[in-house]
């Protein structure tokens, strides 16, 4: 019977999206800060082929992005979802729901997060745990989970500089968080913290996510470009986003390092660089054909003269997918190849 439900739920949707579609003649596309440059450029070029209208794009995040797209289907929503991060379960449960039962994953490229600061300031290396020490709710400290008491980087290492603890950090919704907190936060947690967190009862990735809340880590919003002008007028501040941003401001900021590692190109792609993630966007396969251009779009999009290593998207800092993947993705963008959502 839910089956039965959802079927008949489905196929309303797409019937008052076809009744409806007329009300729009351009893609529509939401979701991640990170992969936005990277997108506003294709629809750009896309637009000036003259033959499609250019897709509008809204920066809302990953995980509002995700709201939106999952939130049903039709002419007044999203036809484009951007992501710097894999959809969640909860988020196909969404869809599935809603309607939203065909869905094309298309991966870019891969990123690297950059955790920059002013090209004013000292070079800096920071390890992940140093990193977590700075940003997490609680730590361990003499075998003891305790608020943090840190308020300078020398407090966390004597080796570190001895200036306050400034941080901004990408808000809860972010894509970008949630790849800072998986492959910084967990990963950077220490054993003991863990075990601390497991024997009381609590998940320890989720309360090692956790970052603290007073006052030494800021909230910046998904304005990647406000967080490097921020960063270029304090030398004394740090703030992490994707490695396109540090690209195109290398006259205003630079990257630490982390583990003793740069983000470059080649380290993004082969995964050397610590903080390496891949980056997505997906696709409402209902709107194909009914909202015109969105499959020559995700041609455009996935084609070698955009992703390849000498793409237009490369020169802007998109690290480009291994040759098997970059197969992989053009399948799925020219077949129109959908995920499970369960």
């Amino acid at each position: 019977m839910n089956r039965l439900v959802k079927i008949l739920l489905g196929f309303l949707l797409v019937l008052s999206f076809t009744t409806t579609s007329h009300a729009r003649d351009q893609i529509k596309i939401v979701g991640s800060s990170t992969v936005y440059p990277y997108a506003t450029v294709v629809a750009e070029k896309f637009g000036k082929g003259g033959k499609f209208k250019t897709p509008v794009i809204e920066s809302t995040g990953t995980g509002g992005g995700m709201k939106l797209f999952c939130a049903g289907v039709g002419a007044n929503h999203p036809d484009i979802t951007n992501a710097s991060r894999a959809i969640k379960t909860k988020e196909k449960a969404l869809c599935e729901k809603n309607g939203v039962a065909e869905i094309i994953e298309i991966v870019i490229g891969n990123d690297g997060i950059s955790f920059a600061h002013s090209v004013n300031a000292p070079d800096a290396d920071f390890t992940k745990e140093q990193l977590w020490r700075a940003l997490a709710s609680k730590v361990d400290i003499d075998g003891k989970l305790v608020e943090n008491p840190y308020k300078n980087w020398s407090d966390i290492d004597s080796s570190l500089p001895n200036k306050k603890i400034e941080i901004l950090v990408a808000p809860p919704t972010s894509g970008t968080r949630d790849a800072w907190n998986s492959l910084v936060m967990v990963k950077g947690c220490t054993k003991t913290a863990k075990s601390l967190y497991d024997a009381g009862g609590k998940k320890a990735k989720k309360e090692c996510a956790k970052i603290r809340e007073d006052g030494y880590a800021v909230e910046a919003g998904e304005n990647d470009t406000l967080i490097v002008q921020k960063l270029s007028s304090n030398p004394d501040a740090f703030g992490f986003f994707g490695y396109s941003y540090l690209v195109a401001n290398k006259d205003k900021i630079k990257a630490s390092s982390i583990n003793g590692v740069q983000p470059s190109l080649e380290g993004i792609q082969d995964y050397s660089y610590p903080i390496a993630r891949p980056l997505f966007f997906y696709v409402k396969k209902a709107h194909i054909g009914v909202i015109p251009g969105i499959k020559e779009f995700l041609k455009e999009f996935t084609s070698k003269k955009a992703m390849s290593n000498r793409g237009y998207l490369a020169e802007i800092g998109l690290v480009p997918l291994a040759s098997d993947k970059y197969k992989v993705t053009r399948t799925a963008a020219v077949d129109l190849n959908t995920i499970k959502l369960k």
